[in-house]
């Protein structure tokens, strides 16, 4: 490009030179980048200079707000030491092995005391890509050469990589890529809201979901199936809560047929339920726990794949024969990016942002609840810590949903964007998110509220036109 096009708009660099992921290229050239100017606490400023209060975090995941000082004094100092070396080939770092062993030290706290290594990366799409790997790895190494196959759950979002887009059950992310890979299966989606059937119980919905589980691995035969990788919490499905008896249930099936357990917190991990880890809060026993976003609260890409003892063992007794472990990043184990984990995590223990989570996300499921529940297409409030949704639908009382292709979550979110609050619309289903970061205060959750809630009224007439209301 000419010299001259720094003269240009910045709007019209961007639209001239950027390739934006997860992006209509037809509407970005026509409408052009909303371009965030800056960040502090929970709001965002961008080139209008409006004022905006940052419901989505990010994307899930600037757990300790934005602007934090001291993460910019630690990236300096740990650039100045040492900006950059491998772990490769056992070579390591004084940040990384000080992370590792924190990252551990939680889970430990939280009951997971099976959990015994982690591998770094740098993003989440990437860990599940490893856990992929690492999976397929550790039946070779058992001699199960035939056991390879991952259920995943239609909605679930686990990345964009091949082997993690594959994971993901959302078909818009497969659509002209060829994916899923082989070896991939997908099992019902279990939001118990929108998928039960008419008069069905919330537990015979659970057992349902188990069911159609337990008949996978037996079509497909349980010695070829290696794991089944699962969110805690679904989160770019809706946020969607796991029914009554899931998970427990889900488990005993897996121990039975010698099922590796992924649980994917790279959302739900660092606070954002009210625990250090849906892990524990949960009282899950996974054999794989899938780490990212809030691990440096997005200062710094860092990903983890904490692994059990189970699997450690396994990998050590066929050392000597297999050799060295062929995996791994350029960017594995950064120095930068461990020493600002650690900062994060100071920050978090230091200010009970888990605690505030836990608290001040109630208090904003409340005042959601208050001001928008009883509105004729609001069909449920939902959620955990500062992780809630709202669903909507055309009918409320027949829970008769809209027609995806009208996008009312959409009509609702841009709506909210002119109202001074960013709610994202999911993919899925429609549904709006809310994940602000953990310092948000009860005074920030009630006036995002209020300008959600002015939103949602300015989009009604719209939304009664689509519900045919």
């Amino acid at each position: 490009m000419e010299d001259t096009a720094r003269n240009y708009p910045l709007e019209d660099i961007d639209r001239e030179t950027l390739f934006h992921p997860n992006t209509s290229i037809v509407d970005h050239l026509k409408k052009g980048p909303h371009i965030i100017a800056g960040a502090q606490g929970v709001r965002l400023r961008d080139r209008q200079g409006r004022d905006l209060i940052d419901c989505g975090a990010g994307l899930w995941c600037v757990n300790i707000g934005y602007g934090r000082s001291e993460m910019a004094e630690t990236a300096k100092r740990a650039i100045e030491n040492l900006a950059y070396y491998h772990i490769f080939a056992g070579t390591s770092n004084e940040p990384v092995i000080r992370l590792a062993e924190r990252v551990l030290g939680l889970f430990h706290k939280s009951g997971a005391n099976h959990l015994s290594k982690v591998f770094f990366g740098t993003g989440g799409s990437d860990a599940n890509d490893t856990n992929f790997k690492l999976v397929r790895y550790y039946n070779n190494l058992r001699g199960k050469p035939e056991k390879k196959k991952i259920i995943s759950r239609t909605g679930a979002y686990h990345g964009l990589t091949y082997a993690a887009g594959s994971l993901t059950g959302i078909q818009v992310y497969h659509k002209a890529f060829d994916l899923p890979v082989p070896g991939v299966l997908h099992t019902s989606c279990p939001h118990y809201f929108r998928f039960a059937n008419p008069g069905e119980s919330e537990e015979a919905f659970t057992d349902r979901m188990i069911a159609e589980i337990e008949g996978i691995i037996a079509r497909e035969g349980a010695e070829t199936v290696a794991a089944f990788i699962a969110e805690p919490i679904m989160g770019t499905a809706g946020v969607l809560m796991p029914p009554k008896g899931y998970f427990e249930k889900l488990q005993k099936v897996l121990d039975k047929h010698d099922i590796l357990f992924i649980a994917d917190e790279v959302i739900t991990g660092f606070g954002r339920t009210g625990h250090w880890f849906a892990t524990g809060g949960m009282k899950l026993k996974p054999d794989i726990v899938t780490l990212a976003k809030g691990i440096t609260s997005a200062y710094f890409p860092v990903s983890a794949s904490v692994i059990s003892d189970k699997i450690w063992k396994v990998l050590l007794e066929a050392s000597p024969e297999f050799g060295p472990v062929m995996h791994g990043f350029t960017y594995s184990g950064h120095p930068v990016g461990a020493a600002l984990g650690l900062t994060n995590i100071d920050i978090m223990e230091r200010e009970g942002l888990v605690e505030q989570a836990a608290e001040v996300g109630a208090y904003l499921k409340t005042l959601l609840s208050e001001r928008i529940g009883s509105h004729p297409y609001v069909g449920e409030v939902r959620g955990m810590g500062q992780m809630i949704a709202v669903e909507f639908v055309a009918d409320k009382a027949a829970r008769r949903f809209f027609d995806p292709k009208a996008g009312v979550h959409r009509i609702v979110g841009a709506k909210a964007l002119e109202h001074g609050v960013l709610s994202r619309p999911l993919p899925f289903i429609e549904v709006t998110s809310f994940s602000p970061p953990l310092c948000m205060s009860r005074a920030e959750a009630e006036e995002a509220v209020e300008r959600y809630g002015k939103a949602l009224d300015a989009a009604t007439p719209e939304l009664a036109k689509l519900a045919g209301g």
